[in-house]
């Protein structure tokens, strides 16, 4: 998974976002390949071939009902091993079923899964804490409190030991998705943390995009989904959810080594891939040691580009109608761009006549080579000019773009 000298000591899986349903199985199927795979990756390591533990950070049961928690809890037992902790998490879609409310959703994921809503483990020699909502997506004060509690307790033991954490939506401000899927009520708490390293869901954003880590005062990372892509930007053609969203199933592995250095990889299940060499934190406890700032990611972000090849044509011409693909632009650093932007204008006034923009697709390991846009509603007998735009992640936009002429029927 990396070509440094690291040999961990502490090696874990988190997911969250799995969002098994009583009526239909590919969440459940894509569930049971995660485990396995966890597995196979830890198997595949050099010296240190255990899975510590598995962490799913809340939304793992769509309703929270006896059923769907069970289907989870019996893929479990066929994947899991005895050497394996399992820490579960739960959240907004746990307390959907009206079954007992809140209450009643933690003695279900008791019963059934066999775990506790609230946890403090220490784990080869590590913390884990993971706190469930205290409703819906909120921490009352009592949670406040006893998070508080567990991060003295777990700071004392050595202070510079990352800390992992884990809740269920983001935490505000922080890791993309973020915005409308975040929570700031343990901001307060976490601020006097710098070695903490949170875990998050909710937002089911894609782990590889490179804003789903983020430093600042603490780490905060995101753990994706097995269900659904909802991306956090709003002017896109699909809306937040891009039609090739459905093919969503992504993990992280963390490892640790004995000088509490950690990496965290990246991986998608549907595939059987890592993404990329993933995410370097070498000194948790340190800020003036983090490399994914805001200041530092926004001041030195590469421009994306479109390479001397690449094409761009005009297909499905009718009379009010086309369809323009072109070949996906590159970005140095990441290989791959988040979006792209088009304008169309009538070639005879130069009047813009329609604007889209759109993902890149780059949340599948299999991403198209192509991407298209569809523009209807056009006049008849009539030359457009499109022209494309590549975006990346962090407000970098290409000088180059690409261009193509086309006639209505």
């Amino acid at each position: 998974m990396n070509n440094e000298t690291f040999k961990p000591i502490l090696r874990f899986a988190v997911m969250s976002d799995v969002h098994i349903r009583e009526e239909q199985v590919v969440e459940r199927e894509r569930f049971r390949k995660g485990v396995a795979d966890a597995y196979k990756i830890a198997q595949s390591g050099e010296e240190y071939k255990n899975l510590d533990a598995i962490v799913i950070a809340g939304d793992f049961a769509n309703h929270g009902t006896e059923l769907e928690m069970q289907y989870a809890r019996d893929i479990l037992d066929d994947e899991m091993k005895d050497s394996t902790e399992l820490i579960v998490l739960i959240a907004s879609h746990e307390y959907n079923s009206n079954l007992g409310g809140v209450e009643g959703a933690n003695e279900r994921l008791k019963r059934i899964m066999g775990v506790d809503y609230d946890t403090h483990k220490v784990i080869k020699g590590f913390h884990f804490v993971a706190a469930s909502t205290s409703k819906g997506v909120d921490y009352d004060e009592s949670k406040r409190v006893w998070v508080r509690e567990q991060l003295n307790e777990a700071k004392k033991d050595d202070p510079k030991k990352p800390i992992f954490m884990f809740q269920h939506p983001h935490v505000s401000g922080t890791v993309y998705g973020s915005i409308g899927w975040g929570n700031s009520h343990l901001t307060p708490v976490y601020m006097d943390f710098p070695q903490l390293l949170v875990f998050s869901g909710h937002s089911h954003a894609p782990i590889n995009d490179p804003r789903s880590i983020h430093q600042k005062h603490f780490t905060c990372l995101g753990t994706g989904t097995f269900s659904y892509f909802e991306l956090d930007e709003f002017d896109k053609i699909t809306g937040t959810t891009p039609e090739s969203g459905k093919q969503a199933a992504q993990m992280l592995i963390v490892e640790v080594d004995a000088q509490n250095r950690v990496r965290v990889y990246p991986y998608d299940i549907i595939t059987g891939n890592f993404f990329n060499s993933g995410w370097k934190i070498d000194v948790p406890s340190d800020p003036e040691t983090f490399i994914y700032t805001d200041k530092k990611r926004f001041a030195e972000a590469k421009e994306p580009y479109f390479t001397p090849d690449a094409e761009i044509n005009a297909t499905d011409i009718t009379e009010n109608g086309a369809i323009v693909t072109f070949t996906q632009a590159k970005e140095d650093e990441w290989g791959f761009v988040n979006s792209y932007d088009v304008i169309l204008r009538r070639k005879a006034d130069n009047v813009i006549v329609a604007q889209q923009s759109r993902w890149s697709d780059y949340y599948l390991y299999d991403m198209p080579k192509t991407c298209s846009f569809k523009f209807d509603n056009l006049e008849p007998n009539t030359a457009y000019t499109a022209k494309i735009t590549a975006k990346g992640f962090f407000k970098n936009v290409s000088s180059n773009s690409l261009t193509v002429e086309f006639k209505t029927n």
